[in-house]
Formats: structure tokens, C-alpha cells, sequence
């Protein structure tokens, strides 16, 4: 398979589970000193992670808990931030110029800060109360800390043998899930390698997935032009736009949201057929109880559109790694 290392795959996901120990003592100490509100910082890739962890913990949180655009937080401010906050970040390069700049003005505020950042020796290392580096795994990182929120809260009961089984199956389930995948994502990149345009809907945690698959891997690391937009929206502009060959492919997961995932899915079946559904519920995920798969479905699509992307990327001949602007110019 393409860009596929079943070894280190399944070793960054489990080194990731791993983590879980840190991450629960650095929660518990900041729940026992107090927490007024949870703050998910970011930009890009980043932001859009930090509004998966939102969707995934307002379902039950009563925590006031929301995602910060770093750039918007420079420009704007947000009296939200403050003595009793606890905000979380994570970078790759830790050294994101946005990033830098707002979690200082946070820490100023009086918030405490927890960072996850990929690379050592790097600004955003040192710029949090707390810092766990690791690479990759970002959104996994990112529930892990939600969950554990929402276990000291009183409202995940399930945490334990939840988490149980994520030890014990979920790298292999992951890594089967993307083997499984890869004759689609072979098929799909054939198919719309050469669309001038190719719309991407979601919902629930999926939405922030959606957008960035959208905006970071199609149009950032692809080149090709993309919309994303949330399924709950879909039916407010979008549906007029849609004729029988518009690209058009669903993210579809199995959270609270996933009706509205299917209330565009039944739409699309009467007038388009050039429409895809890439849906967590075709992947099979031994060892994942069924009442748990809603946790972790983000994260089985993402084995899925992983596939697409290591063929885009060959029948293009465009190294997804190349940027033309981004860290190349000023702007």
C-alpha cells in the first residue's frame, strides 16, 4: 500500500493512548483547583480539532467550554479568557506565529494552558503551563483531555472501560480500517482527481474533520479547490446549487448528529449522482462496542480519507508536502 506503515502506525496510536496518564494527572489537578471554562485554541488544522472536542463534550458538559481562532483572539479579544480558564493547544512546528502570540495574551489573562506540541526545543514548548510532546495523534490527544473533563464532571461513567477497550483494540481497529479502505480511496482519487470544484459536508465531531480535510489536505496540500459545510446548514444555500454531476461527498459519523448527515443524504439521492458517503459505520472496528463507536468515528474516516490522499497524490505527481506560499512568503 501507498504511504502505508502498519508498524508505525500502529505505534504512534498506541504511544498516543499512552499519554492518557499525563494528560488525566494534569486534568485532575487543574479540576481540583478549578476550572470557570475550557478553551480549545487554534488555527487551521488546529481550530478545526478544537471544534470536534467542543461538539463531542456539549452533548453533555455543562462546563462552558468553546473554540478559540487564534487570529480572531488577536484581533478581537475574547472576556471569556481569564483567572480560572483552562486552555488547550497543540501545534506540529511549535512555532506558529498565531499561536505564539495567543497563548501569551491568554496566559496574561490569568489562564492556565496546557500544550501539545510536536517538535522539542521550540517556543510553544515552553510557552504553557504544562507540555506534552508527542507527534501526531492530535485529535485523539484532544479527546482524551475532554473525556477526562467530562469523567470529573460526573458525566462519562463509561470512562474506564471505555478507554479499556481503546487500549486494547483501537491501533489495530485503526490500522484494519485503512487497509480495508484502500481499494476506495484508489477508485474515489480516479474518479475526482481532475474536479474543478468538490463540496465536503459534515456534522457532529465530524464537521471540524470536514472542514479540515477541506481547507488542509484538498486545497493546502493538494491544490485543489474545495467547500466545506456543515450538514445542519446544508438546506440554507447549498441545496440550490446542487445539479446531477456536482462532486459532492458526506462525512458521516455516529454521534448525536449523524441525522443530519442522512437528512442530506436522502436529499442527494433524488437529484445528484455524482455524491459519496464516506460513513464510519462501513468500517468494522473490532474490539470498539458499538455504544463507544461515536467516540472514534472521526478518527476511522480519517484512516478512510487517508487512502484517498495517498492516491491523489500519485496520480497527481504532486508531493503534498510542497507549498507555494504557506511558510514560503510574508503575509
Amino acid at each position: 500500500m501507498l504511504k502505508f506503515d502498519e508498524q508505525k502506525q500502529l505505534d504512534s496510536v498506541r504511544g498516543a493512548l499512552a499519554l492518557r496518564t499525563s494528560i488525566e494527572k494534569i486534568i485532575d489537578e487543574a479540576w481540583d483547583a478549578g476550572v470557570k471554562n475550557l478553551c480549545w485554541l487554534g488555527i487551521g488544522g488546529t481550530w478545526a480539532s478544537a471544534m470536534q472536542a467542543v461538539c463531542h463534550m456539549k452533548e453533555r458538559s455543562a462546563i462552558e467550554t468553546f473554540a478559540l481562532n487564534a487570529a480572531e483572539y488577536l484581533t478581537t479579544g475574547d472576556r471569556r479568557v481569564g483567572e480560572g480558564s483552562f486552555l488547550i493547544f497543540s501545534s506540529v512546528t511549535g512555532t506558529t506565529a498565531e499561536i505564539v502570540e495567543a497563548v501569551a495574551k491568554a496566559k496574561r489573562a490569568g489562564a492556565k494552558v496546557l500544550a501539545f506540541v510536536d517538535t522539542a526545543g521550540t517556543p510553544l514548548t515552553v510557552a504553557g503551563d504544562w507540555c506534552i510532546q508527542y507527534p501526531k495523534n492530535e485529535q485523539l490527544k484532544f479527546f482524551m483531555c475532554a473525556d477526562r473533563f467530562l469523567y470529573r464532571e460526573g458525566v462519562m461513567p463509561e470512562y474506564d472501560d471505555m478507554y479499556a477497550q481503546f487500549d486494547r483494540s483501537l491501533p489495530e481497529a485503526l490500522a484494519e480500517a485503512e487497509k480495508a479502505a484502500d481499494a476506495f480511496g484508489k477508485a474515489y482519487a480516479e474518479k475526482h482527481k481532475d474536479d474543478t470544484l468538490h463540496y465536503f459536508v459534515g456534522a457532529g465531531a465530524l464537521y471540524g474533520a470536514t472542514y479540515s480535510y477541506a481547507m488542509c489536505y484538498w486545497e493546502e496540500m493538494h491544490w485543489m479547490r474545495t467547500k466545506s459545510i456543515h450538514a445542519a446548514e446544508f438546506f440554507h444555500g447549498m441545496l440550490e446549487i446542487i445539479d446531477e454531476d456536482t462532486p459532492v461527498t458526506v462525512l458521516m459519523g455516529e454521534d448525536a448528529q449523524r441525522p443530519l448527515c442522512e437528512r442530506v443524504v436522502r436529499f442527494l439521492k433524488k437529484v445528484n449522482r455524482n455524491y459519496t458517503v464516506i460513513d464510519s459505520k462501513d468500517c468494522a472496528l473490532p474490539g470498539i462496542s458499538d455504544e463507544y463507536r461515536g467516540f472514534v468515528s472521526h478518527l476511522a474516516v480519517h484512516a478512510v480519507t487517508n487512502r484517498i490522499d495517498a492516491h491523489l497524490e500519485a496520480l497527481s505527481g504532486h508531493d503534498m508536502e510542497i507549498r507555494r506560499y504557506y511558510r514560503k512568503v510574508d503575509y
